[in-house]
């Protein structure tokens, strides 16, 4: 009698459960109209519930549960289903862009940049990816010069122009950089005229190639600005007065 009331109450539960399970193709239509709702907690719900009973095979459902996840912040699961967007390549250059949000918002910075390396190679040249691969360089080179890190600062900068060569915040700050290297240079240097001639000449050689660097980035950068933009007139009067100064030295 044990064993069968046991029997019994295995069956209730198993029962039970099935009824609990909803339909897959109820589950998308509910999140669909939650989605066009702007009910991204109920549309996240169904979608992932749905997608867990599939085995995560819908890419469309997928890039939608991502979308949804994101909207209620929720950085982790949009990561993980965007993921499985780009690994089945769908919607991939907004699977990629959305992958690394989610990413950038958990502060996983290499992962974000990587993401962000392998969405251009995997859609060359799409321009959100390229504007969110160039922003994070040239930020990354204003915070390694304004601690001093000059090299590093270099490096970053020109990092940006392999994808972006026209990219203006790049090639204003590369000319500048090369500038002040130069001005450096040629001060430090200026009491050696008459103690040691020979040094001096070769920390002015130095200074004249940091100034020629400087004016091969402000001639690329000055034809791009136009005095007709405000936010571009107050670099394109520093460009050319910096482009001055550089070719007073290199006379």
């Amino acid at each position: 009698m044990k064993k069968l009331i046991l029997s019994i109450a295995l069956c209730c539960a198993a029962t039970n459960f099935f009824a609990q399970e909803a339909d897959p193709a109820a589950l998308v239509n509910e999140g669909k109209t939650a989605l066009e709702a702007k009910n991204y907690q109920e549309a996240y719900n169904k979608f992932s519930t749905y997608l867990s009973q599939t085995n995560f095979q819908d890419s469309v459902i997928a890039y939608n549960c991502g979308v949804c996840a994101d909207k209620i912040k929720k950085p982790a699961e949009a990561a993980k289903y965007f993921d499985i967007a780009v690994q089945k390549k769908y919607n991939l250059a907004n699977a990629y862009i959305g992958k690394a949000g989610a990413l950038k918002d958990l502060k996983k910075n290499d992962e974000y940049l990587a993401t962000l390396k392998e969405g251009l190679e995997a859609v060359p040249g799409n321009k959100t990816l390229t504007k969110l691969y160039a922003n994070y360089y040239v930020n990354a080179g204003i915070t390694a010069q304004k601690a001093g890190k000059t090299e590093e600062a270099e490096d970053a900068f020109k990092q940006v122009l392999t994808i972006q060569d026209n990219n203006l915040n790049a090639l204003y700050s590369l000319g500048t950089l090369y500038y002040n290297n130069g001005a450096t240079t040629l001060k430090n240097a200026t009491p050696l005229a008459t103690s040691d001639r020979a040094k001096y000449d070769a920390e002015a050689a130095k200074a004249d190639q940091d100034f020629k660097d400087a004016k091969v980035y402000l001639e690329k950068l000055v034809p791009l600005l136009s005095a007709d933009k405000p936010a571009q007139k107050k670099m394109l009067d520093n460009a050319n007065n910096l482009l001055k100064q550089v070719n007073e030295q290199l006379k």
